[in-house]
């Protein structure tokens, strides 16, 4: 059996950093105006959008982009999922899913998998907009929904699906400097591909989940 690919191990690609979003711009009443009325920008397009199978229908999926508005800073509230799933198995996530028949729309879903993934009530959850779709290698399309999480809340993992959740200063990761530019050789694809870290303590966040926060790092950005 072949070792699974260990991202931490990519090369890490020269760049020059880009600036942080200004500390204002990380504020709810400031992006509630920014989602209401968003400016032009052009989202990122990253090397694994390119690696699903075109052949394949693609899976609809939700993930909520949960924003804690903690006392101090705003926080991002992420998953590790468990080591025996089948996709994107001990990543950092965002807590979200397939698209349900039942569900109204990309929302609803969100809304449903972070109850069904965490517990978290959607009474704490004040949803300010989406983000453009994001489609996976793995064949997802995935519709990114942003939200203001308002404390205290209670959670309760699934321990199927879920091994830890934490989060992480929105300060640190709408920091260009803290986005790394990776690549390597992926297995079972060909040729040398690229991908974004934002490493944080111990925590590795890359692939999709970091591609999706590089487009809301554009987003309150343009």
């Amino acid at each position: 059996m072949k070792n699974p690919f260990d991202p931490t191990l990519a090369d890490i690609e020269e760049r020059t950093p880009e600036p942080p979003v200004v500390p204002s711009r990380l504020d709810p009443h400031w992006l509630r105006q920014r989602f209401s009325q968003p400016p032009a920008w052009s989202p990122e397009f990253s090397d694994e959008q390119s690696l699903s199978d075109t052949d394949q229908a693609l899976v609809a999926a939700s993930v909520l982009v949960p924003l804690v508005a903690r006392a101090d800073e705003l926080r991002l509230l992420l998953t590790q999922r468990t080591a025996h799933l089948n996709d994107h198995a001990g990543q950092i996530s965002f807590p979200g899913g397939r698209v349900d028949p039942e569900d109204e729309d990309a929302i609803a879903t969100a809304l449903r998998e972070t109850e069904e993934e965490i517990g978290l009530h959607r009474r704490h959850v004040e949803v300010i907009g989406v983000l453009p779709e994001y489609v996976t290698g793995t064949g997802f399309r995935v519709t990114p929904v942003v939200a203001l999480v308002h404390p205290p809340f209670e959670l309760t993992a699934d321990e199927f699906e879920v091994a830890e959740i934490f989060e992480v200063p929105m300060s640190f990761l709408m920091d260009g400097a803290n986005h790394q530019r990776r690549s390597a050789v992926l297995p079972s694809r060909p040729g040398r591909r690229s991908f974004y870290a934002m490493p944080f303590g111990d925590y590795f966040i890359w692939g999709a989940t970091a591609a999706m926060l590089r487009n809301l790092y554009h987003f309150l950005r343009a």
